[in-house]
């Protein structure tokens, strides 16, 4: 089974049925989930986000949200100081540079919609956006 980092952009396509889910969702048929113990944090940030923008769908957005504690998904510790180095050296913020970070470290396939972090990930990143 292949293991994929996945970040929140990713994440939050699928939670939320946004334009790309299908793309994302592709990336990760058979394949064990890990994340830094941030994405909760951000996808939290993201569905209150969307709630504020459209109230009227706060239930299904909430409710949508609650899927990520359905999904089998690892929370994975990162290297501080390499994300850091990572995030200096690259210009991305810390909180992409520890995605990268665990890509890097995992050796494997990071799943992202975020442009900028997907060109700085390079071949490793997933789908090609």
């Amino acid at each position: 089974m292949a293991v994929r980092v996945i970040d929140a952009s990713a994440l939050a396509a699928l939670l939320f049925g946004e334009p790309d889910a299908e793309a994302v969702a592709e990336e990760l048929v058979d394949a064990r989930l890990v994340a830094p113990g941030l994405i909760s944090f951000e996808l939290a940030n993201t569905c209150l986000t969307k709630m504020r923008r459209n109230p009227e769908h706060r239930e299904a957005l909430v409710a949508a949200f609650r899927l990520r504690q359905s999904m089998a998904l690892s929370e994975a510790a990162v290297d501080y100081a390499g994300t850091l180095r990572i995030a200096e050296d690259t210009g991305l913020t810390a909180y992409d540079a520890s995605y990268l970070w665990l890509a890097r470290e995992l050796d494997v396939a990071l799943v992202t919609l975020d442009r900028r972090l997907a060109r700085v990930a390079g071949p490793r990143a997933r789908p090609k956006c």
